[in-house]
Parts: structure tokens; sequence; C-alpha cells
């Protein structure tokens, strides 16, 4: 393993792109701003390296493609698509509302 990944890994918390998409989702949907910031807790102090490691945080996240990973939030009723560069330690957050919404979008491109 690269020295400066190793490092990345071991002193790092997650960097998370971008906070204000959670910020929005929790003003357009109030009742899912606890389940939010519990998912960022979490996700932010992850060491994950794959998804058998975000299964072990998050039992109910799903690999879709492209680097894109679908998380459950407040049970199934949202939905959280990020996409996940493990070797960098960045997420980046490129969709959160209703499952119902989450139907209608292709997450492997958004």
């Amino acid at each position: 393993m690269e020295l400066i990944s190793y490092i990345c890994k071991i002193f790092l918390d997650m960097v998370i792109i971008t906070k204000t998409k959670l910020v929005e989702a929790g003003d357009k949907h109030p009742d899912i701003i606890d389940a939010l910031n519990d998912w960022y807790k979490k996700a932010k102090k992850a060491n994950w390296n794959s998804l058998a490691d975000i299964k072990k945080t998050f039992n109910s996240a799903d690999y879709v493609k492209n680097d894109r990973y679908v998380f459950n939030i407040k049970g199934n009723d949202y939905r959280l698509v990020a996409m996940i560069f493990f070797d960098i330690r960045t997420m980046y957050i490129r969709f959160i509302d209703t499952h119902s919404e989450y139907d209608k979008i292709d997450c492997s491109t958004i």
C-alpha cells in the first residue's frame, strides 16, 4: 500500500462532500434530520475499504456501480446515494430523497 494512502486511512476522517446536501435534505424533510446526523457522524469516522466494510456500519447499504453506494435513511423511507473513493477517503453525496423519488432516478449515473 502506498505510504500516503496508508497514513490517510489511519489518521484522517472520511471527507464528505458536500454537507450542504444533508442540510438541504433536512430542510426539505425535517423528519430525517436526526437520521442524517447519525449517518454523517458514522460515515465521517468510518475506515472503509470495501462494501463489506460499509455493511459493518450500515448493513442495508448496497453497491450500485460507478463507485456509487446506496444507504437507507430512517429505515427505508429515504435513500442517500454517494460516490465513494476508498483510496482517498472521499465521499460525494449525489442524492438524498424519499424512496419513491429514488425509484425515478438512475443512481448509477446521478
